[in-house]
């Protein structure tokens, strides 16, 4: 209480001081509801990117499952389908293992592709990408996480229903429009809180490939069949709409259903300029007033991030679609598809570890990233053609490595993207950003594609 009473009566004393420089580290109670704000939207940025890549996983996991007992129904050769899963956000084109027992190549392999699920994967994802940018702000974001919600559950239900292959096709491609156009959303919208969202989003859709596969296949091997597996995961699309609706706390600056909006969230950290704004002569105030030959200008900007994120999932996918079926040891105490399988674990969890890390580790050069990957692809093919890894841990090695520079490269992208955006452009730089890696995907099952037929054909 005299600390108290000296203070409000001015008195001045070495005590005094002492008292004040006590007092001014006591957290006020609206700093600690800062906090507690700054959780909750990492959290619910956290469920959203989870949400928005673990339907995607299930649905497709399930897609395959479903085929498969479809030819079985018509009398068909029943193949193992191994589902692939790319990282975050898409799927690269899936394998199907068959009998090779008769075969004359080198490699265990089937050299027919599915190149039908791969189309319907990447081209709606791919479209919605580059066009939306231009309109999509005319859209509240309400209204779109209701659309994501929507088009994931509608997948759910048609490939659970399937009665063919065309029905699981349609849901393949319900699933990418809900992938797509989420991620193209929900990157848009950190632009509107801390800059700390990005990766809890960022991390979030890197957990969704590891956690994905193994709820699936857990309640797959608990006895529920694909089609009541799927059911169960509509839950997935309710708890998006949770996250949204009831995790985040939404600032005054988002518009909810309508397009009205203030200046977005301006706390964002140190910032050096995206653009040289000297030559953005036009006082831009938010995305609606950017016309198309700014948003051009705007995405020459962004280049210098876009182009070397679409290298990296170009030789990450390029290592994904065309050389990890062929990664395969015959003397192995692991069957083929085990190793494939740990392929796919550790490439996941190297995606996971480096997507949750850019709060310990930040990287502004991205083109050393994908120099990198664009080594590790040409390493690893060369280590299919002329086999000369000796054991399958070094493949273990380079696989988990492939993921860490993978997750390293899309987390901090848009990480910098954000950092160095003005307020008034961040919102449609970090929507346009987002066209590199599913430009890259479908640039790398191209060339993966034939690359992976030819090889399956070498005597």
């Amino acid at each position: 209480m005299r600390r108290n009473d000296r203070s409000v009566n001015g008195s001045e004393s070495d005590s005094g001081d002492d008292d004040n420089e006590v007092e001014s580290h006591v957290v006020s109670p609206s700093e600690t509801q800062d906090v507690m704000t700054r959780g909750r939207n990492f959290v619910g940025f956290w469920l959203l990117g989870l949400c928005n890549n673990f339907a995607y996983v299930i649905m497709l996991s399930a897609a395959h499952d479903i085929l498969s007992q479809q030819q079985a129904g018509t009398n068909a050769t029943l193949p193992t389908a191994q589902p692939t899963v790319l990282n975050g956000t898409d799927w690269e084109l899936p394998s199907i293992a068959v009998d090779n027992s008769s075969s004359t190549s080198r490699y265990d392999c089937n050299p027919v592709s599915t190149a039908a699920i791969l189309l319907a994967d990447i081209l709606p994802t791919l479209v919605i990408k580059f066009s939306a940018p231009f309109f999509i702000h005319l859209i509240p974001y309400s209204i779109r996480v209701l659309l994501c919600s929507l088009t994931a559950a509608t997948s759910f239900i048609i490939v659970s229903f399937s009665t063919g292959i065309w029905m699981s096709i349609l849901g393949v491609v319900f699933a990418s429009v809900s992938s797509g156009l989420g991620e193209l959303s929900f990157l848009g919208l950190t632009s509107f809180f801390h800059s700390s969202v990005i990766s809890g989003w960022s991390s979030g859709t890197g957990g969704a490939g590891i956690l994905g596969a193994l709820s699936y296949s857990g309640l797959t091997q608990v006895g529920l069949s694909p089609k009541n597996t799927l059911l169960v995961m509509l839950l997935v699309p309710v708890l998006m709409m949770i996250s949204y609706f009831g995790v985040l706390v939404h600032p005054p600056s988002l518009p909810g259903w309508s397009r009205k909006r203030a200046p977005p969230q301006t706390d964002r950290g140190a910032r050096r300029p995206l653009l040289d704004e000297e030559d953005h002569q036009e006082d831009v105030t938010n995305t609606e007033t950017l016309g198309l030959k700014e948003k051009v200008f705007i995405v020459r900007g962004l280049l210098k991030y876009m182009i070397p994120l679409a290298v990296v999932y170009f030789a990450e996918y390029f290592i994904n679609q065309g050389l990890f079926e062929l990664l395969y040891f015959p003397k192995s105490d692991l069957k083929h598809s085990e190793q494939y399988r740990w392929y796919q674990t550790l490439y996941q969890l190297g995606v996971f570890i480096s997507r949750s890390s850019v709060n310990c580790v930040q990287i502004k050069k991205i083109w050393i990233l994908a120099a990198l990957q664009c080594v590790n692809a040409l390493v690893l093919l060369l280590a299919v053609y002329y086999q000369f890894f000796p054991s399958i841990f070094i493949v273990f090695a380079f696989i988990l490595y492939e993921g860490l520079l993978g997750g390293a490269s899309y987390v901090n992208t848009f990480n910098n993207i954000s950092r160095e955006s003005s307020d008034s452009l961040r919102e449609f730089s970090l929507g346009a950003a987002c066209v590199s890696d599913t430009l890259g995907i479908s640039l790398s099952g191209a060339l993966a594609i034939p690359l992976h037929d030819y090889l399956c054909r070498l005597p």
